[in-house]
C-alpha cells in the first residue's frame, strides 16, 4: 500500500521559514519523481514543485520560485520542501504527491 505522510506545518510569521517533510512507503520511492502541491482555503489545488527521481532536476511554480527548494532523500524514502521568505498567501494545505497518490497534508498558516 502507498503511504505518503506529511508533516513540518504550523503557523508562522511573515517572512519566516518552513521545513516540511514527507515520509514515503509502499513503494519503489527511488525510481518515482515526487511533487507538492498545495490547497488554499476556498480555492483549488496548486502545483508548487517536481523533483526527478534522482534529484537532479527540480522545477517550482512562478509564485514559490527562489524562495522553496524541493529536495529528497532516497536512502531515507523522504521528500522535503524548504519554505522561506513565507508570505501570507502561502498559507495552504500542502501535500506530497506521486506513484498516484497523495497524503493527508500539512497545514502552513502564514500570520503575524
Amino acid at each position: 500500500e502507498v503511504k505518503l505522510v506529511e508533516s513540518g506545518g504550523g503557523l508562522v510569521q511573515p517572512g519566516g521559514s518552513l521545513k516540511l517533510s514527507c515520509a514515503a512507503s509502499g513503494f519503489a520511492f527511488s525510481t518515482y519523481t515526487m511533487n507538492w502541491v498545495r490547497q488554499a482555503p476556498g480555492k483549488g489545488v496548486e502545483w508548487v514543485s517536481t523533483i526527478n527521481s534522482r534529484g537532479g532536476t527540480t522545477s517550482y511554480a512562478d509564485s514559490v520560485k527562489g524562495r522553496f527548494t524541493i529536495s529528497r532523500d532516497n536512502a531515507k524514502n523522504m521528500l522535503y520542501l524548504q519554505l522561506s521568505s513565507l508570505k501570507t498567501e502561502d498559507t495552504a494545505m500542502y501535500y506530497c504527491s506521486g506513484a498516484s497518490s497523495r497524503g493527508q497534508g500539512t497545514q502552513v498558516t502564514v500570520s503575524s
